[in-house]
């Protein structure tokens, strides 16, 4: 057992851990030791005051973070025995399997999953009359909405009366709670809501939990959403002594209930609240904290404070400007590996992003370097459900033999056509030893009513449709029209954070495509479906060591050696729809701000002047969290097809960089480039600008270890031949047999000759 614990406190640290009475919320900046603090407080309450065990709830909202909890607890006081530390969900499991017959449940309730969720819903719109596919996500969502806020059907048809649709949702919402009491079961937001119900409606129960914990702890408050924040206050109702940490610039899950006003207004709610602010960080160097605190002072909603550090000054965060997407994600795959190549572990680095469409770029580079990486916040590109969805039709159109392709799809997106139409289809073409596609065209002779007939008509018609007008298109154009011959985006018509990155990811899909067809040129469709099955083909890896490619959201908490925050273009961070809300954007703000502070040693921010988004490539403006803190930056050019390159840019849509230039030469990005011949030319863009490039290209004679013919083999892509040896020999293009061409750096590719 540790007796040392509060002798590893600063000055700051140890106040709040003291101070046991009554109501005390501590601001913990990004770094600062809040779990140490709150585990420092407990242990302080054991070992000096005497306080029993069982007299101590901890809350926190995750497991690992629960977990993490309990092992440093268990090193620092004689016996956690009775003490409750655990998510705020498990410990209302807890209250409710021995309270909740008084609300008329058996103790033995179910739990159900969001699957679950969405049978009793589809079910009941059935049930109805109506459209499942129509209605099942707004009555989901407003059901959940609706209890994250306290609200019966009633109430919340009474607070959004101008919504489209809202009398058919808290109808259903009406039955849906009939079905679960029915059912004796409750779904997740329900262990939350229940046990608020019951200290509402029942003194007993809230003075029996208020009595038993004499001290109530909550981690990450501003997380809290009004249901969490009710059942804290009734929690510690008895002896008013709740002792709560969290930091409102890291408050960013407004999109799903939390309401940063619980943090902000503390005081106003707890009466004699003392406030501590802890602002030393232990995490990141002086440049890394200048830049957030640079960041996070322009949004207005916030507890003032500034980080500070003893840590050493560090390397200056550097701006990586990139011609497009896949030269961005290329930098960064070149650094990384070259770090690694030195001594570095993989798991030193993470690639944040806002939005998890962004990925695809970097798991492509990664795969090319032999980097292991892990996709966290989101499924890895090629593995997402509506890219599966779109290349199962394009494995149709090659194979229409393929059944499950087609069984896959046959209902993507929704036709009506139902479990057990698909049921008689598939047994059918058992009994006959035909294909599933070969039973569709044959629809007729299926033991079916009309009905049913014809929606497997319009999915025949749909599919013969496509293949008859994708004889004579390209790859990229073949994508595209299944897009729109299947109407595939009408899935995703409702405006969400969710729907908008599907549309954006079938938007990199379109992309891909294009990619593939301009270094493989005349390739096929199957050529292109291979070059995927292979992409999306994940090798085991070593768990333990890996680069973390993520959303912000999906790292708070956590900390890296290096950071690369990508893709700061306007409307990607912040998001678009963000853009007119000042609410909205403080939130978007907040996330840069974990995102910058996830960084311990070096900080890389990157963008690229031109990207695909929504069907087309466009010129983009850069972020305008990358104005905010540009006096801090070091920004640097980047590399195109292989080259050094110093560029000027002819437009004059976005910040100047020109006054924060750290090179001698006054280049604009001074990126070193070789001096013994340099050409012009310049790019056009669907926007109407224009960027003219300068590159220097080394006219001395190659000293490379490749040549034109020389067969190679790499660790992912298998057997190749080399077919062009670029900047003495520094960047290869290697044709592999079922991957197509590759661009590479030669020094650090997973290459071997083959001999």
């Amino acid at each position: 057992m540790q007796t040392n614990y509060l002798e590893k406190l600063n000055s700051e640290q140890i106040k709040p851990v003291m101070d046991t009475d009554g109501a005390v919320l501590v601001i913990a900046g990004a770094g600062s030791g809040k779990t140490r603090v709150l585990t420092s407080r407990i242990a302080y309450l054991v070992n000096e005051l005497g306080v029993n065990p069982a007299e101590i709830l901890a809350i926190t909202f995750t497991n690992k973070a629960a977990d993490e909890m309990k092992n440093r607890l268990a090193t620092m006081v004689p016996s956690v025995d009775g003490m409750w530390v655990s998510t705020i969900h498990s410990m209302c499991v807890k209250i409710l399997r021995s309270s909740i017959t008084f609300l008329g449940y058996d103790k033995n309730f179910s739990i159900y999953s969001e699957d679950d969720k969405e049978r009793v819903l589809k079910r009941i719109l059935t049930e109805k009359g109506l459209e499942a596919d129509k209605y099942l996500k707004a009555c989901k969502n407003a059901i959940s909405d609706a209890k994250n806020a306290d609200l019966n059907p009633q109430e919340y048809k009474d607070e959004n009366v101008r919504m489209p649709n809202v009398g058919v949702i808290t109808e259903v919402f009406e039955l849906y709670e009939q079905e679960l009491k029915r059912a004796n079961a409750l779904d997740f937001d329900d262990l939350l809501i229940k046990t608020l119900h019951l200290f509402m409606e029942f003194d007993e129960i809230c003075e029996y939990y208020s009595r038993r914990f004499t001290y109530v702890h909550i981690d990450e408050f501003q997380d809290t959403n009004t249901v969490q924040y009710k059942i804290a206050r009734y929690l510690s109702s008895y002896h008013g002594n709740i002792f709560v940490v969290g930091d409102d610039d890291q408050s960013i899950y407004g999109w799903r209930g939390a309401k940063i006003q619980n943090i902000l207004e503390f005081e106003k709610h707890f009466r004699g609240a003392k406030v501590y602010k802890l602002e030393q960080n232990y995490r990141s160097t002086k440049n890394i904290l200048n830049l957030a605190n640079l960041i996070i002072r322009n949004n207005q909603k916030r507890k003032s404070k500034v980080l500070w550090t003893e840590n050493e000054v560090g390397e200056k965060p550097e701006l990586y400007v990139s011609m497009d997407e896949t030269s961005e994600a290329e930098r960064v795959a070149l650094n990384i590996k070259s770090q690694i190549n030195k001594g570095k572990k993989a798991s030193d680095f993470a690639v944040l992003m806002r939005v998890n469409a962004l990925s695809r770029s970097f798991e492509q580079e990664f795969l090319k370097y032999n980097i292991p990486y892990k996709v966290f916040g989101g499924f890895k590109f090629f593995d997402r459900k509506e890219i599966k969805d779109l290349t199962a039709y394009l494995r149709i159109i090659t194979n229409p033999l393929d059944n499950e392709a087609v069984l896959r799809v046959i209902n993507v997106p929704r036709r009506g056509i139902g479990d057990k139409t698909i049921e008689v289809i598939k047994s059918t073409a058992s009994e006959k030893g035909t294909s599933v596609y070969e039973q569709v065209s044959a629809f007729n002779e299926l033991p079916l009513g009309g009905s049913a007939k014809s929606r497997i008509q319009d999915f025949k018609d749909t599919i013969y449709d496509i293949m008859m007008a994708s004889l004579d298109k390209s790859v990229p154009e073949i994508v595209k029209l299944v897009i729109d011959r299947t109407d595939f985006l009408s899935q995703f018509a409702e405006s969400t954070e969710e729907n908008e990155s599907k549309k954006m990811n079938v938007n990199e899909l379109v992309n891909s495509a294009e990619e593939f067809s301009k270094i493989n040129k005349g390739a096929s469709l199957t050529d292109y479906l291979g070059s995927i099955t292979l992409s999306s083909d994940t090798d085991e890896m070593d768990e333990s060591n890996y680069v973390s490619i993520a959303t912000v959201h999906a790292v708070k908490g956590l900390e890296f050696d290096t950071v690369y925050v990508a893709g700061l273009d306007e409307t990607i961070f912040p998001i678009s729809r963000a853009c007119d809300s000042q609410e909205e954007l403080e939130e978007e703000r907040r996330l840069m701000y974990v995102a910058i502070t996830r960084a311990k040693r070096e900080l890389y921010l990157t963008r690229a002047r031109s990207r695909y988004l929504y069907g087309n490539r466009s010129i983009t403006q850069e972020s305008r969290f990358l104005r905010e803190i540009m006096p801090l930056l070091s920004v640097k050019g980047n590399l195109v097809n292989g080259y050094s390159a110093q560029r000027s840019y002819g437009y004059g849509n976005e910040t100047s960089y020109r006054n924060y230039s750290n090179s001698s030469d006054g280049s604009e990005f001074g990126y070193y480039a070789d001096e013994n011949t340099s050409y012009g030319r310049t790019k056009s863009f669907n926007s109407g600008y224009k960027v003219t490039e300068t590159l220097r290209v080394s006219n001395k004679p190659s000293s490379a270890k490749y040549s034109v013919g020389m067969k190679v083999i790499h660790k992912k892509f298998g057997k190749g031949t080399v077919i062009a040896v670029k900047a003495e020999g520094k960047f290869i293009d290697v044709a592999f047999v079922g991957a197509g061409i590759k661009s590479l750096a030669s020094e650090i590719a997973p290459l071997e000759i083959d001999k």
